[in-house]
């Protein structure tokens, strides 16, 4: 039987399982979706179990499209900052996932003191914000009978392994704001701080150090290796070829990551991107809503989904002068408002629900720019990755809004194609597949001074919806 990585990429919607051979060819492909509650205004969770089972389901389906193959190891690919909590000794989850996007702890976010933001950028690069995980991990400690917590990646581990594995990689960690990027461990003084005990986290390997070999998982074969971990967006910049400074990549998933690969530790904006023979550390900007975005233009447009939206927005040639925010759960990188509540300016009574519609695919794209206008230099060109990236115009407006190109990767799978790359290269087969990869390239299309209009629009509807000025 042929050799093949089994690459699982645990995302906010949905997760996939996608087999790769050791020239990256992808030989089959699985998916399950996952559900997502808001049981109270701000919080978003999702059922562990329920993840963990559709896990399951994305591997069964990937497998039994495949020929027979012989999986020599696993990669994992996941959603970042969400945290789930367990008992140790019954291996069962006691808590749901609190995802990334969940703001239920931003009140207590905003009590703590201001020095400890400064500690937070100093060892972490990032800053406090209920996005991270620290926040969630003390709210599930104190409110469920947790006695092991971690990222979503602790949690797959975790069930692939039998429940014998505690581990986590050194990407999935730095999003924690426990983790000393710097020192390459879990730091004293932030364990403190948000008050976690060293005793219920994992234990923190290279991203490519191996996390232990499958036990009674079905449909898997007992001692296959879990060879690579790293987050979602990490995978994706890897999978990009995204490894040196001067490269800039946006992945639009839920919500959106901008990354650029740095040559040495920032103390804002820094996120340590994986580790393996060394760190690779990256300039990073988040957005909290992208695709939810267009999910909810959709549905409040009676749309039945997102590709109609994007139909509907093509057939004006702009928005009208109508801009809208996605502030749902307020604004996050470059801005950091967590107050500031989503917003529609610029309706005239000639604005029709195709203004809308447009005003929502230019959103997300003018998101982008904000963070990309924080990067030092010129950004170049723009490789670009996740769900959103098949709508031509969403990748033209791109282009034209931040005035230069932007190479859209045509390919669907580019975080499991990331971590399945890092993968083969642990196990010494694998010479290099982005500069094989093929991508859709889109130049700007608009002039200056349009591109100048249309930015200070959004810029002033952004402004309107502040509550940090």
């Amino acid at each position: 039987m042929a050799p093949a990585v089994l690459a699982v990429d645990q995302g906010t919607t949905n997760s996939k399982a996608v087999l790769v051979s050791a020239d990256g060819s992808v030989l089959a492909t699985g998916s399950a979706p996952v559900g997502l509650s808001a049981p109270q205004p701000g919080w978003a969770e999702q059922d562990a179990d329920n993840l963990w089972r559709s896990v399951l389901a994305a591997i069964s389906s990937c497998l039994a499209a495949a020929e027979p193959v012989e999986i020599t190891g696993i990669g994992l690919s996941t959603q970042r900052e969400s945290v789930v909590g367990w008992d140790r000794r019954t291996g069962e989850a006691v808590g749901p996932v609190i995802g990334w996007q969940d703001v239920r702890t931003t009140s207590w976010c905003s009590s703590l003191p201001d020095d400890l933001d400064t500690l937070v950028r100093a060892r972490t690069g990032l800053r406090v914000d209920a996005m991270f995980s620290a926040p969630k991990l003390r709210w599930l400690l104190d409110h469920t009978d947790a006695d092991r917590v971690g990222t979503v990646d602790s949690w797959l581990i975790h069930r692939l392994t039998g429940c014998r594995e505690h581990l986590t990689d050194a990407g999935n960690a730095s999003r924690t704001l426990l983790y000393d990027v710097l020192e390459f461990g879990w730091s004293p003084a932030l364990l403190e701080a948000f008050g976690v005990p060293r005793s219920v986290l994992p234990d923190v390997r290279p991203s490519n150090a191996g996390f232990g070999v499958t036990a009674g998982v079905p449909g898997l074969p007992d001692g296959i290796p879990i060879v690579a971990v790293l987050a979602d967006s990490h995978a994706a910049m890897y999978g990009q070829g995204c490894t040196q400074a001067g490269m800039i990549k946006a992945t639009y998933g839920t919500g959106s990551s901008v990354m650029t690969p740095v040559d040495e530790f920032v103390a804002d904006g820094c996120t340590l991107a994986w580790l393996t023979d060394r760190p690779l550390y990256a300039l990073e900007g988040n957005i909290v809503s992208s695709g939810a975005a267009l999910a909810w233009t959709a549905t409040m447009l009676g749309l039945p989904d997102v590709g109609a939206l994007i139909e509907l927005a093509a057939t004006v040639p702009d928005a009208g002068g109508v801009s809208l925010v996605p502030a749902f759960a307020g604004l996050g990188a470059p801005h950091w408002d967590r107050a500031a509540r989503a917003a529609i300016t610029g309706m005239s009574s000639s604005t029709t629900r195709a203004h809308l519609a447009r005003a929502c695919v230019d959103a997300v794209a003018h998101q982008i720019c904000d963070v990309t206008d924080t990067i030092p230099g010129t950004p170049g060109r723009l490789r670009a990755d996740g769900g959103a990236t098949v709508s031509n115009l969403l990748m033209q407006t791109q282009a034209d809004l931040l005035g230069h190109p932007v190479e859209a990767a045509d390919v669907a799978e580019i975080s499991a194609l990331g971590v399945a790359e890092l993968a083969w290269t642990t196990l010494g087969a694998c010479t290099g597949w982005a500069a094989q990869r093929r991508y859709r390239s889109f130049e700007p299309a608009v002039d200056a001074a349009a591109r100048a209009g249309r930015r200070a629009e959004w810029a002033a509807a952004v402004a309107s919806v502040r509550t940090l000025k």
